[in-house]
Parts: structure tokens; sequence; C-alpha cells
């Protein structure tokens, strides 16, 4: 395959699982690890990679991937993972679910719960839950992001006080080694915050690539996190983190 070629697919991989490696690209397309550092100097040169040891990752940026991207990245690791989250889930609560396709999943995984309020600033959330007849399903009120169906902003995070539910269930853009949650979004970030301050208890539902990827926006601790589900197991001071804070760590798969 020729490095025209090859240039395009190293993007997919990155933007599907945030890092790739020079040894596992040199085995998928059966070259040298030479010809792929080369590969990977040029996307860096570009300005579309950022080059570390023994591999590259996306660049920090202040932009998000977008949303249609987003909803095929790590389908089958998502579902994966709202299914165990899922199970934590008890009939008859009530649970808040944010902005994000790993959000969006643990909707679909919880289509057959009973006599549970759904509440959410999610438009596709909404959407998944009306096909469970036993959830009565709450939008609440903000400022419309047509990119993704999320409602932001001032008045999202005024209608959220209004409530005290069981649970939350958010996801986040990126998670730092020391353990913080991140977003690209101002306004989606203190929505999430005010979600945290109003739920008796809050899950994290992130997959392995939100590990490789940074964003500008904190949103809060895994301190502030009663329980991580995921698909690998993150860095070691994140695990560490999570024992020393009470923060339940469950890996799936």
């Amino acid at each position: 395959m020729s490095q025209n070629l090859r240039l395009p697919e190293i993007l997919s991989m990155a933007r599907r699982d945030g890092r790739v490696s020079v040894d596992e690209l040199a085995a998928h397309f059966d070259v040298t690890p030479q010809t792929i550092r080369r590969d990977l100097t040029e996307l860096a040169d570009s300005g579309k990679l950022e080059r570390v040891h023994g591999g590259a990752l996306l660049p920090s940026t202040v932009a998000n991937i977008g949303y249609e991207d987003r909803r095929g990245l790590n389908d089958a690791a998502k579902a994966a993972i709202a299914a165990r989250c899922a199970q934590d889930i008890p009939n008859g609560c009530s649970v808040f679910l944010n902005i994000g396709t790993s959000t969006e999943a643990v909707a679909r995984a919880l289509l057959k719960h009973r006599d549970i309020m759904v509440l959410t600033n999610n438009m596709n959330v909404a959407n998944i839950m009306v096909d469970n007849p036993d959830c009565d399903v709450i939008v609440v009120g903000g400022l419309l992001r047509r990119a993704d169906g999320g409602l932001v902003g001032t008045i999202a995070m005024q209608a959220i006080r209004a409530f005290k539910f069981d649970l939350a269930v958010i996801g986040c853009s990126a998670l730092d080694e020391d353990g913080d949650m991140l977003d690209f979004d101002i306004q989606e970030v203190g929505v999430s915050q005010t979600v945290i301050d109003c739920a008796r208890k809050t899950y994290l539902v992130a997959d392995h690539s939100k590990y490789q990827r940074r964003a500008p926006a904190r949103i809060a601790s895994l301190r502030q996190i009663d329980a991580f589900y995921t698909d690998h197991p993150p860095p070691r001071s994140v695990i560490a983190a999570c024992g020393e804070w009470g923060t339940r760590l469950c890996v799936v798969g």
C-alpha cells in the first residue's frame, strides 16, 4: 500500500482509538517500523497528529470530533459499558443522562427497565427512551446545540436545579491522568457540574479512547464520582486515585 493510501487510514484509526502505535501500524500494513515512523512524522508535520514515544495521538485541540463521527467510534465498547452500567441502575429510580454518545448507549440499555424516570438535556436520549412505555421522560430546557441535540447554557442549569435525582450517568470528552474529567464546550461543562451537584450518586461512562484525548475545560474529578465504567483499564495513576477516593472502577470485557 502506498503512503497516500496509508495516511488516511492511519488518521481514521487515530480518530477511532485516540492513539496509534508504531508496532501495531507496522503489523497492520505489513511494512517496517521505519516506514510507519516516516508516515507519522509527515502527519505530525501537517498538524494532524502529535508524535509521542512509540506512536502518535490526536493533537491537543479546543474542538471536539463531530457528533456523526463520534457515533461510529467504539460502538461495541460503548454498548458493553452501557449494559454493565444499566445493571447497576435499579427499577423504580430517577436517573439523569447527559449529552454524549456513551450516555445514549446507556439509554438504549434502559429500554427494558420498569417504573423509571429519565431526565435529560439530550434530545437523542429522549427520543430513545420514548420506546420504553414504563419510563417517564423529562427534557430540561436550554439552548439547543443543533450539532448533537444537546441542551446547554444557563437555562438548562436552572431547570436541572429544580430536581434531586437518584442517579446521574455522565460522559466526558477526555480523562486526564490525574483523574480530571474534561470537555470542550464551557456551557456543557457547567451543565454537567450542575448534574453532579443534583445527583445522589453519579456514574461515569467513558471508553478507552478518552485516555489519549485532551480537552481544555474541567468538569470535575473522579473523586466526585461513585462508579466509573470503561472497557480498558485506565492509566495506573487513575487506578490508584480511584482506590484512594473510593470511586468504584468497573472494567467490562
